[in-house]
């Protein structure tokens, strides 16, 4: 079983790769379903047939769906919302303003989440393509259940138990709603579920994610900052795919330019994200819609490889902390002390083993932070950073 999470800046072409990616899967013999869990969905658009909140066989073996979120929003988080709206109801907030308070930012994608490991361990499928939302929201979605992990396990627990026993003194004296069992309920249900989801989408055998990018400066160092907090979260990356690279047939010297900065960018795409096979799609002379248009980009983009078994998740680095310091260790298994360099710039760092040098875009905890040495052991470089 293996779920793969498609991601990339709005309007790279993920929706398209996405699509692609399942239909070659399952001309290949995978039971696949792709789920898109943006709420803009463009899904039904792609294949150009009407998909809902239940997977739909659009061809035989491939099913899709477009996860509603209201509805899952509903259904997980409607005991906690009424709770809620007792207690602002009570301070005199009421009505649409009342409602805005209760849906935090990306909490009706967190939910989609729960779906898409439902299908997944429903047997149904070998196969799960996500269609995530562009990354800002994919990075919101993906690094929620950490926070709500924390909070659980630090928190929710003792507040349920002291809440149990000052109930029925603080109901004499107040009449503010309380929370009730059933809310407590609730609340512990959807962590259950959520962090079930997270169990499932950190199990690099099972889940990885595959960035599209397009060869430009901004789209560029979007995807480079998605790979570094990808990382930071503990999601494995397979691979990019570089989408709408002009063509060697287009030779108009209206383009010389444009293919002259695509060069640029392409050289360092590969240089950013040497560690995962980076994939070229070139720019189509036509809208690449429908079944026989996304089958065709399917073989172009994959060829004779398995989208699903010839790639693996791989995370270049991890960030570990202790009391005093944090570590950046990056695995380098061939290298020798003598072959490496290691340089800082702004909010980068820079890796040089012998010929070959790569780029990390430091997290923010990183960025506030210096280089206190770099040492190389049993194959692993660490790069200690401290307080300034």
């Amino acid at each position: 079983m293996r779920i793969l999470l498609v991601t990339g800046k709005g309007g790279v072409g993920k929706t398209t790769v996405s699509a692609a990616t399942a239909l070659k899967a399952t001309d290949l013999g995978y039971r696949s379903l792709i789920v898109s869990t943006d709420p803009a969905h463009s899904l039904s658009d792609a294949f150009g047939v009407p998909l809902g909140d239940d997977p739909r066989e659009i061809v035989p073996g491939l099913h899709a769906q477009q996860i509603d979120t209201q509805k899952r929003l509903e259904s997980y988080w409607g005991e906690i919302r009424n709770q809620l709206m007792a207690i602002f109801d009570w301070g005199g907030v009421r009505g649409i303003e009342a409602e805005e308070f209760l849906v935090f930012p990306g909490m009706d994608e967190l939910f989609a989440l729960i779906e898409v490991r439902a299908q997944a361990i429903s047997g149904l499928y070998d196969l799960v393509v996500v269609d995530c939302a562009p990354t800002a929201e994919t990075l919101r979605l993906l690094s929620l259940p950490e926070v709500l992990s924390w909070y659980f396990d630090k928190m929710f627990f003792t507040q349920r138990r002291l809440m149990k026993a000052a109930r029925p003194v603080l109901s004499r004296i107040t009449n503010l709603p309380l929370p009730g069992e059933a809310v407590y309920d609730a609340a512990e249900n959807v962590f259950t579920s959520i962090e079930r989801a997270r169990t499932l989408l950190l199990d690099p055998d099972v889940t990885s994610a595959r960035l599209v990018v397009n060869p430009e400066r901004m789209v560029v160092n979007e995807a480079r900052r998605t790979y570094t907090y990808l990382t930071l979260f503990g999601y494995a990356v397979d691979g990019v795919v570089v989408n709408r690279v002009l063509p060697d047939v287009v030779d108009d010297p209206y383009f010389a330019r444009w293919r002259e900065i695509q060069a640029g960018h392409l050289e360092r795409i590969e240089e950013s994200f040497a560690d995962v096979p980076v994939l070229r799609l070139r720019l189509f002379d036509d809208e690449m819609v429908g079944e026989e248009r996304l089958r065709a980009l399917g073989e172009e983009l994959y060829g004779e490889s398995d989208p699903v078994t010839s790639y693996v998740g791989k995370r270049p680095f991890r960030v570990v902390e202790s009391e005093d310091e944090v570590r950046l260790e990056l695995s380098l298994p061939l290298a020798g002390s003598e072959d490496i360099d290691v340089m800082r710039d702004g909010h980068e760092v820079y890796v040089t083993v012998g010929p070959y040098r790569r780029s990390f875009v430091l997290p923010d905890s990183l960025q506030r932070r210096e280089i206190a040495r770099a040492k190389l052991s049993d194959g692993v470089l660490t790069i200690e950073f401290v307080e300034r």
